[in-house]
């Protein structure tokens, strides 16, 4: 008997970015911007009420944000410029010698696995419950830093770690984000 084999088709939906502003895509998937006051605001000043509503999750934001304020903000001279300035530092930072190669130049081939239950990197990605996640998370942003061939290696659960509320009886009650993969800065 003929077995029927089905074909499994993922499209991804691309918010449409003015030219000038494209770059925000490419600042949005290097958590770089997680450590980056300036460029954590460049995104909250896009739409701060989307900003908090998306959890401050810079892709969610950049699909989320209407076509109108994107176009508004693609004729800021000011926003545009600050877009601009933030894409030029994280190019700096991708392509300037690091501490790690100036010092170890034996060791540009190693890659070093850091293995870690939880990285707490931002609020957007609810993969760490507390204070361990958050110092592993700040070891790996340290290690880029640095320029250390740090590789964090953990789970990435479909449901994230739990949030914690009281109802109207005031008992606790546990919501469980379900994360999609496919609009986590990632």
């Amino acid at each position: 008997m003929p077995t029927m084999k089905g074909t499994l088709r993922t499209f991804s939906v691309v918010p449409a970015l003015p030219e000038n502003l494209k770059s925000l895509r490419t600042l949005a998937y290097n958590l770089w911007w997680t450590w980056n006051a300036d460029a954590f605001e460049v995104f909250r000043h896009l739409d701060p009420e989307v900003w908090e509503e998306v959890g401050h999750n810079p892709v969610r934001l950049l699909a989320d944000v209407s076509q109108e304020r994107m176009n508004a903000a693609s004729e800021d001279a000011g926003y545009v410029a600050a877009v601009e300035r933030i894409h030029q530092r994280l190019d700096e930072y991708l392509h300037a010698q690091t501490w790690f190669e100036q010092t170890h130049p034996e060791f540009r081939d190693v890659r070093i696995a850091y293995f870690a239950a939880e990285f707490g990197l931002n609020e957007c990605l609810p993969i760490y419950s507390g204070g361990l996640g958050v110092l592993s998370g700040d070891h790996l942003k340290a290690a880029s830093d640095l320029g250390l061939p740090l590789v964090g290696v953990g789970l990435l659960y479909r449901e994230g770690y739990f949030r914690q509320y009281l109802n109207a009886d005031g008992w606790q009650q546990e919501v469980y984000p379900d994360l999609d993969f496919y609009t986590l800065p990632l």
